[in-house]
């Protein structure tokens, strides 16, 4: 194969990637952008939530576990307390009801409670509001149980649109620098397409991959030497209750788990159907510690539960955003939104290509009449 006829295979596979894809991975790489920012966002659109002061808890957790109760919808039930610094606390609570459909998840109402007092700022299902339905669309296309796998498989696809496009960019004579220069075609679109293209591509390339890798935890777990849950796993736990009642009250867990592994409160879970274990998340100067407290013993052990590998955290990372600095997150910001553009340039260049060609087509054929 000659590197003209390898040019035109890659031009196809590019082509008919971005044709069918774009539908479906603009809307994904917009609302990754936006998830950049999800703190600020979130904090913007809901200010009810702001809270007073320094935002340092001061009230035992059974006070907020209290607090929380006396707004609950009857039929739920406290799954898990989030705190942190700044920020009022989080208190999720589980419909105990069991979805009909065997793969959706159960549904879950979060609180938000001023850690000075207990008072309630805000109450809202986990799945609304802009935030949250940016990352369903993000992580599973609304999709239930296969909506994960189905993003991955996208991102391997972009992956192999994005290198094709570096391909097809590279000058075939002349130097690097040629690529770079703005007239490279006739057509705007195509100028637009080409400069916007080489200046993604590679972010693009890394946020596909990682997202890829994010999508498959069983085949990452296996790559980077670390285990991860199955998807049949993951739809477990994703319907497992609560316990209604529990041997051990809030207070006492987070008492054992204190002497076990001190420092400030990070997430408290309760004990479910399939796991006995109150887990306890303690900020530490390195990484979270998890503190596992068995209900019917007491028994206290730090670890426990599926945490991602070192490689796992590190490409995470890079594909939100979160804990790389504000250039890191500007970078990946654009290069979410750039594929809008791609999108739109990539389609108008192959709708104008279809008519110049019908129209060459019928040149030719008038032509071979008139012979």
């Amino acid at each position: 194969m000659t590197k003209t006829d390898l040019r035109k295979l890659w031009l196809q596979v590019h082509k008919w990637i971005g044709i069918c894809l774009a539908i479906v991975f603009v809307p994904l790489s917009f609302s990754g952008s936006m998830l950049v920012w999800h703190e600020t966002l979130d904090a913007a659109i809901n200010p009810q939530r702001e809270i007073a002061g320094d935002g340092h808890t001061t009230c035992s957790t059974s006070r907020y576990v209290y607090a929380a109760q006396k707004h609950m919808d009857s039929g739920h039930q406290i799954s898990s307390i989030r705190f942190e610094d700044g920020h009022a606390v989080m208190v999720t609570a589980t419909d105990m009801k069991l979805p009909e459909e065997s793969y959706r998840p159960l549904n879950r109402t979060n609180m938000w409670l001023d850690p000075a007092d207990g008072r309630l700022l805000d109450k809202r299902g986990r799945s609304s509001g802009f935030v949250p339905t940016m990352e369903q669309l993000h992580g599973s296309l609304f999709i239930p149980m296969y909506g994960r796998p189905i993003i991955g498989f996208i991102g391997l696809a972009m992956l192999v649109s994005s290198l094709s496009g570096l391909w097809l960019w590279w000058p075939v004579s002349g130097s690097f620098s040629k690529g770079l220069k703005w007239r490279r075609s006739s057509d705007t679109y195509g100028n637009v397409h080409h400069m916007a293209g080489f200046w993604v591509c590679v972010p693009l390339a890394m946020l596909s991959l990682t997202g890829a890798w994010i999508a498959f935890p069983e085949i990452a777990a296996k790559l980077s030497g670390t285990t991860a849950p199955s998807l049949a796993d993951r739809m477990i736990r994703m319907r497992a209750r609560p316990l209604p009642t529990t041997n051990l009250d809030v207070d006492s867990v987070v008492a054992k788990a204190m002497a076990k592994q001190p420092g400030p409160l990070a997430v408290i879970t309760w004990p479910t159907e399939q796991d006995s274990a109150w887990r306890v998340a303690v900020q530490t100067a390195g990484k979270p510690a998890q503190v596992s407290v068995d209900d019917k013993t007491g028994e206290a052990s730090v670890g426990g539960g599926n945490r991602p590998g070192r490689i796992g955290q590190t490409l995470r990372r890079m594909h939100d955003g979160s804990e790389m600095g504000p250039i890191w997150q500007g970078m990946i910001f654009l290069a979410g939104l750039l594929p809008t553009i791609l999108g739109v340039t990539g389609l108008v260049m192959w709708w104008r290509s279809r008519g110049w060609r019908a129209d060459l087509k019928r040149r030719t054929k008038a032509t071979r009449a008139q012979m």
